[in-house]
């Protein structure tokens, strides 16, 4: 494995549960500003090397996502190794007891196929675990995508569109992407969808108005916004060249396939919010409840929006992308003297 990858983070574990042959990564990248926090990914990797570059890219957004959400925590992820036969219970299992080990320098909860249940098989191994419990933090989906919301509502005053007047194409409706859906609509925005899952995509339609489109018109329909909810990696440097949108803003992490797509939908003109911004929701909600538990105001997710619109303004002012604009701002909160 790759000793750059190993070399950024802090604690690096990979993990094997020799009856159930699971494997799993779990990162800790940052703890400077407060405990890491991040969720468990399971996703079928083609090997252990890819999902270590998965869980260091996942874990290092996250301490960026936590400096600039000005939370005092540090960015962390695991994933699971996913394959035909899995014994998911052992798997999650396993992570959870590999949180434990770390003793609080570390919680975890959901991502990318992590379900309620999951979370309660890694709660048998660990106290440090944000579940569908009724004195948990909430509902951290929810929090997502009201995050979301705020950040796009951002984007479009500096696009100088009003939502009733926007059209919105939303890649993926799990909870947060319908979510996000739902908020769009009741605020009149024109909403094009498309998910891997038929009844999301005719929920969306019944309930909200969306336009269904096929999976090849997602980044190929003209639109005021292109809002990636969905897995990463979406904008490789040929969407980057052709994506019909004035501005793109979603609750996807890692959205940009390499830094030149960042730099090639900057220079065409496309407003795009980096992704750890607007993502954020979650984070905050949960990483105040295990450090404090304290109950978050919806004003501390419209937070959220106001730090869209300081690094749009000062990616304006600079002409540099938003998203090296953002991790300037992170970067600078990072520092030992900040």
């Amino acid at each position: 494995m790759s000793d750059s990858l190993t070399a950024e983070c802090e604690r690096i574990l990979v993990v094997k549960d020799p009856a159930s042959s699971a494997e799993a990564i779990v990162a800790v990248h940052s703890t400077h500003l407060g405990p890491a926090h991040g969720g468990i990914r399971r996703w079928p990797y083609e090997s252990l090397e890819a999902a270590m570059a998965d869980v260091v890219a996942l874990a290092r957004a996250m301490t960026f996502k936590c400096a600039l959400a000005e939370v005092p925590a540090g960015g962390g992820k695991a994933v699971i190794v996913d394959r035909p036969g899995l014994d998911r219970a052992a798997a999650y299992r396993l992570v959870g007891r590999t949180v434990e080990q770390l003793g609080g320098t570390f919680f975890t909860g959901p991502d990318v196929n992590t379900s309620a249940e999951d979370l309660r098989w890694v709660a048998e191994e660990t106290r440090f675990v944000a579940t569908d419990a009724a004195d948990g933090p909430g509902d951290l989906a929810a929090a997502t995508s009201e995050g979301v919301l705020s950040a796009l509502l951002a984007l479009a005053i500096e696009l100088d569109c009003l939502p009733a007047q926007m059209h919105v194409v939303v890649q993926g409706l799990g909870a947060v992407g319908m979510g996000c859906a739902a908020r769009l609509a009741k605020l009149g925005v024109r909403i094009s969808v498309h998910d891997v899952v038929a009844d999301r995509v005719a929920h969306a339609v019944t309930n909200y108005g969306a336009v269904a489109i096929d999976a090849d018109a997602v980044t190929q329909t003209e639109c005021d916004v292109f809002a990636p909810c969905a897995l990463g990696s979406v904008l490789t440097e040929d969407v980057a060249n052709n994506l019909p949108a004035r501005g793109v803003c979603g609750a996807a992490n890692n959205i940009f396939a390499n830094d030149t797509a960042a730099d090639q939908m900057h220079r065409r003109g496309v407003v795009v919010v980096p992704d750890f911004i607007a993502n954020a929701g979650a984070l905050i909600q949960g990483a105040l409840w295990n450090l404090k538990q304290e109950r978050i105001e919806p004003e501390r997710l419209a937070r959220i929006g106001a730090t869209t619109k300081e690094v749009l303004s000062r990616s304006r002012a600079s002409d540099r992308a938003p998203i090296t604009v953002a991790l300037e701002l992170a970067r600078e909160r990072l520092q030992p003297e900040h």
